[in-house]
């Protein structure tokens, strides 16, 4: 009787009772929600910093706000202010907008007249 009590438990709980099964449904429910999308965005991140040129717009991991006036291998010059030239790794950039031809403004930041 008592073999016959535990195999209708079995029956009861069916495909997604089994504990293991549960664990991997899991798996599979992070990696497509949380783990693809973040290396999507890294790659268009690096794909950006390894298209930096002169001019283009910047701001850095610690919020300072400038324009890049130079580019070396693992380096990038900004401009912050006239004179003011300051040197960051290329790790320590958080965004990058193109400078467009209003201003110096990028596009979605321009001033409206």
């Amino acid at each position: 009787m008592t073999t016959a009590l535990s195999i209708l438990a079995q029956q009861q709980g069916g495909l997604l009772g089994n504990p293991m099964v549960m664990i991997i449904l899991m798996i599979v429910m992070f990696y497509f929600l949380l783990i693809r999308p973040q290396k999507k965005q890294r790659k268009e991140q690096e794909a950006r910093i390894a298209a930096l040129k002169k001019g283009d717009k910047i701001v850095t991991i610690g919020g300072m706000h400038g324009m890049v006036h130079q580019v070396s291998e693992k380096t990038v010059t900004i401009k912050i202010s006239e004179g003011v030239l300051v040197p960051f790794n290329k790790v320590a950039i958080a965004e990058v907008s193109r400078a467009s031809k209003s201003e110096g403004y990028p596009k979605e930041e321009a001033p409206k007249s």
